[in-house]
């Protein structure tokens, strides 16, 4: 038996469909039941506690699809190729498959490990206990980013990064398997062989938005040297910016790297949703995605992330200030000032405008994980999001 792992940052790798026999498929829910202990031990100790908020009442889940492990029950080989479950509960020896190389971590520096079960096979993930935080030289700019459904997003610069339309494009493959699935007989082995490719489908749609919204999108150099050049004329007689390949990133990254401050929208994604001419394509673009990338890349390099409140920054004008109303359909800004801009393009400088005139900022999320990640900055902002309990990237 074989089992693909990553951890926090993975490459693409291409490995291999694993399967797990049934014996040992079965053997893995005996291991669920630690983590309802668990989770039904935590509920009664915040509630004990009078912890404010929710208190985490455990939700029943029909189709448990990980296994967690603390630092006992697994051992890793000494060429940490491969995995030993000592808990005796059947699994025995895993080969591990992926190119990411273990050797680099001290096993004592491992604090979970957990098996998750996706569409195209069982990955293990784990996770490390490192300082991943790097220092960066200060680059003089702020940007104020406004996303949206025609372009990804829009920045206070003018420059605007095309939406992918994942969804959209592979559409068209879901409704075909989903008839596949519809035209089989329940129960029978060839309508579970069809609801697997249509996950495996769903799955790689995920995993592209994610990927989008992380890395792999645009390079280092093609975001950083049109600012520089633009804002720096010391820099537009100098030769073009080489960036490494370990550089090239996607647009979160990009972003928090060539940027002392990054300003967005608070959005509500939830209440936004609720208009049903709309959900489809807000769902498709994952904006609280490429928020929760930027909150944790400027944890991870020392930059500042404000959340703003939306209001009124696309009628808003951001050169006098005089409100300007427009419909969704008016695409263009124009103001008795003579301002005439994109309309994201004019929200991205309200929203720059509204982040640098506010006072008391601390910093961005106080851990890499989303705890307090927006800090209220003020009556005309948005509140904190207290948890989004970032996990390993899933695939």
């Amino acid at each position: 038996m074989d089992l693909k792992y990553y951890n926090e940052e993975p490459y693409d790798a291409k490995v291999s469909r694993t399967v797990l026999k049934t014996s040992q498929k079965r053997r893995l829910f005996d291991l669920v039941q630690q983590n309802v202990e668990r989770g039904i031990k935590k509920f009664f100790d915040n509630c004990k506690n009078q912890v404010p908020g929710k208190k985490g009442y455990p939700r029943f889940k029909k189709h448990s699809r990980s296994v967690e492990y603390k630092q006992s029950g697994w051992k890793l080989s000494p060429d940490k190729k491969s995995i030993k479950f000592t808990d005796k509960k059947g699994i025995g020896k895993v080969k591990l498959k992926g190119k990411w190389d273990l050797w680099r971590f001290d096993q004592k520096l491992i604090k979970r490990v957990r098996i998750v079960q996706r569409a195209d096979g069982y990955y293990v993930q784990f996770c490390v206990k490192v300082d991943n935080h790097e220092q960066l030289e200060a680059t003089g700019f702020t940007v104020g980013l406004d996303v949206g459904l025609k372009e990804f997003y829009t920045d206070s610069y003018g420059h605007t990064e095309p939406n992918p339309r994942f969804y959209r494009k592979g559409e068209k493959r879901l409704k075909f398997y989903q008839r596949r699935v519809s035209r089989k007989k329940k129960g029978s082995a060839n309508r579970k062989k069809a609801i697997n490719r249509l996950g495996k489908t769903h799955l790689k749609i995920s995993r592209q938005r994610k990927e989008h919204a992380k890395r792999l999108v645009r390079s280092y150099r093609k975001i950083v040297e049109p600012y520089y050049k633009r804002f720096n004329p010391f820099m537009q007689s100098r030769t073009p910016i080489k960036a490494p390949l370990s550089k090239v990133s996607s647009p979160a990254r990009c972003v928090i790297r060539s940027n002392d401050l990054v300003a967005y929208e608070d959005l509500r994604v939830k209440n936004l949703v609720k208009n049903h001419c709309l959900a489809k394509s807000i769902n498709d673009a994952g904006w609280y995605q490429f928020r929760e990338w930027l909150e944790y890349f400027g944890k991870k390099f020392g930059r500042i992330t404000v959340a703003v409140n939306p209001a009124y920054t696309s009628q808003n004008c951001s050169s006098c200030g005089e409100v300007v109303r427009k419909s969704l359909s008016t695409r263009t800004h124009t103001c008795k000032c003579g301002c005439q801009l994109d309309r994201d393009h004019n929200a991205a400088k309200n929203i720059l405008t509204r982040a640098l005139g506010t006072v008391g900022h601390t910093g961005t999320l106080i851990n890499a994980w989303g705890e307090d990640t927006s800090t209220l900055l003020g009556s005309g902002l948005g509140e904190q999001v207290t948890s989004l309990n970032q996990e390993s990237p899933g695939f």
